[in-house]
């Protein structure tokens, strides 16, 4: 088995994450079998209680993992399902430390750093291994080179390149090379201490990934080379791209950079065929239709707090050839301003999931506009729970109708807490989490969309439906869709003579890929379509 290591280094931010995605699909289409995971430095156990301002997405895995964003980057570039092994923390690894030291596994010995956190970080690079009994793990060590909180990540990724030899474990540097306008040049002394603090440590990376907004020279690459040292062919370019992420796998591919790889970790492989990326890359960025949709939620200032939805939209309208124009509207605006203002001209509307009471009105007035309107409509997890409180409202005549989230004492709670949430005291892993079946109702839109009759999808939430409104709700014309066969718990509505108002309790985006869209983003975006077309 050979192990990829990938750190970053001068700022955060880099895309350390997208890097080891790509580098990912160019060896799965070389034919290997590849695994990826992440390590996170902070000391949250993860990142299911963060604000998403603080960390972006949490992207949840199908065994109910609340994981770092990173890792929709590997799933959704590769072929890999991945698990709670996946991503590791400090707080992850403090805790099983903690929690062996109280048993008495380590009979009595003082518990260090060296040797005990970082075998079990060392332990957790060979679970995934064997877990995915897989050809080459590429790690990504979170956070940035010289941080306190990193070092013990690193002083465990050296110790285990030394057991299993240099032949089998391979450094991949990610790092900036910031351009000073004023001197009108790309420096490089950033990255040559960077990597000095690399080598403090014992690290020598064998390939610079370089981070640039201009083109690097001859004489650049020669510079890195020589104080960083590492080869001239192994100082890799990688500047920003310019239509979409998923250009990255072709740019490292033209650096050569999966080609040093196998070189480096001595694999004799044919090149990685690139032929269907391509073809999605060019109905990515040469569209023959467009459509205007607009994404109301409470985030929206972080560009990574809907980063699945955003991504799941880029591929639905590859497939539907359709360039996808985002209109990120904050809920709070439409409650102040109202709809009309923001939502007039729109071919779409979704609305994503989210905490807290904030701008949930904005959101209620946004799903009214949709339903009144006609105009496509997706609720991803709040988003479902905000349109159903909407129709209880404004169809069904209950004007005080909300979810018990918000309002306790609400005399129509057509949104409550799960039965099995009634007494959670703790909220980290406390959720409905990870992957759930659903039955869905043949002839409906839904059934439609997928195809099928019984699908699976990953959840996020404490609250449900209200089943005591279920009949009430479907004379009026909102049916339940799609339903859980174990417990009858709602998990798609939809609108009964709307042309295409769908609503899910589960996270679709997580599923979404880009030669293979999930099925209701490409039929929100088919809808969003006709609904142009028709209009003009």
């Amino acid at each position: 088995m050979k192990y990829i290591f990938i750190t970053g280094g001068v700022v955060s931010s880099l895309g350390k994450g997208l890097t080891a995605a790509a580098l990912g699909t160019l060896l799965e289409r070389r034919g290997l079998k590849v695994a990826l995971q992440k390590f996170d430095p902070y000391l949250n156990v993860d990142p299911g209680t963060m604000s998403p301002y603080q960390h972006g997405e949490v992207y949840v895995l199908e065994d109910g993992a609340e994981t770092d964003l990173d890792l929709g980057h590997y799933e959704r570039f590769t072929s890999c399902k991945l698990t709670r092994k996946n991503n590791l923390t400090t707080g992850q690894i403090y805790e099983a430390v903690i929690a062996k030291e109280r048993r008495g596994d380590y009979l009595g010995k003082t518990v260090q750093v060296i040797p005990h956190v970082t075998d079990e970080i060392k332990n957790r690079i060979r679970q995934v291994g064997q877990y995915h009994d897989c050809d080459v793990v590429i790690t990504e060590i979170g956070g940035t080179t010289g941080d306190i909180e990193g070092l013990p990540f690193l002083e465990a990724i050296r110790q285990f390149a030394l057991e299993v030899g240099y032949d089998n474990a391979l450094f991949i540097h990610v790092t900036l090379i910031p351009y000073i306008k004023a001197a009108g040049e790309l420096k490089s002394k950033p990255t040559q201490q960077s990597v000095a603090k690399l080598r403090e440590i014992g690290i020598q990376p064998q390939i610079l990934v370089c981070r640039t907004e201009y083109p690097i020279d001859r004489d650049l690459r020669g510079k890195l080379s020589m104080f960083c040292n590492v080869s001239p062919e192994a100082v890799i370019e990688e500047q920003d791209v310019t239509h979409t992420i998923y250009e990255l796998p072709l740019m490292l591919q033209r650096e050569r950079l999966d080609e040093l790889v196998c070189k480096h970790l001595r694999l004799d492989l044919p090149p990685a065929d690139m032929t269907t990326w391509r073809r999605f890359i060019d109905r990515v960025v040469n569209p023959e239709h467009k459509v205007i949709l607009a994404v109301v939620g409470k985030y929206m200032e972080h560009q990574d707090a809907y980063k699945s939805i955003y991504e799941s939209l880029t591929h639905a309208g590859a497939e539907a050839d359709t360039e996808i124009d985002i209109m990120r509207l904050d809920a709070e605006d439409i409650e102040a301003e109202g709809p009309d203002k923001f939502l007039a001209g729109v071919d779409g509307l979704l609305v994503p999931g989210g905490f807290g009471v904030r701008g949930i009105e904005g959101k209620i007035q946004a799903a009214g506009y949709a339903r009144r309107h006609n105009i496509p409509y997706l609720g991803l997890c709040l988003g479902m729970q905000i349109a159903v409180v909407e129709f209880a409202r404004n169809v069904l005549g209950l004007a005080r109708a909300h979810s018990t989230e918000f309002d306790a004492d609400t005399p129509d709670p057509v949104i409550s807490l799960m039965d099995d949430q009634q007494h959670a005291v703790k909220l980290g892993g406390t959720m409905r989490l990870g992957a759930y079946n659903c039955a869905l109702l043949p002839g409906s839109k839904a059934h439609a969309a997928y195809g099928r009759d019984t699908i699976q999808e990953r959840h996020r939430h404490r609250y449900e439906f209200n089943a005591d409104y279920k009949e009430r709700m479907e004379a009026a014309g909102l049916i339940l869709s799609g339903s859980s066969p174990e417990t009858g718990l709602a998990e798609v509505i939809e609108l009964r003579d709307h042309p295409w108002f769908a609503g899910c309790q589960y996270h679709p985006e997580f599923l979404s890929k880009p030669n293979k869209p999930h099925p209701l983003f490409k039929g929100f975006v088919h809808a969003a379509l006709d609904y142009r077309k028709a209009r003009r």
